[in-house]
């Protein structure tokens, strides 16, 4: 979109144990992307996923 508006703002993260973190999807939505991380967590061990929300000014941060 070309008015600044960011239309996929939720992030699903992967932190591994080293503390290394890799976007592993983009949503609009925050429930598609808590549905996106409890999915993937029961799949894998000691993975640990989180839910952000990109800022107007591009940032991430917790909602």
């Amino acid at each position: 979109m070309s008015d600044g508006t960011i239309t996929l703002p939720w992030l699903v993260v992967r932190r591994d144990d080293n503390g290394n973190r890799y976007t592993v999807s983009r949503c609009a939505t925050r429930i598609e992307a808590e549905k996106i991380a409890d999915r993937l967590e029961r799949h894998g061990p000691n993975q640990l996923y989180l839910i952000e929300r990109i800022q107007q000014n591009g940032q991430n941060g917790s909602p």
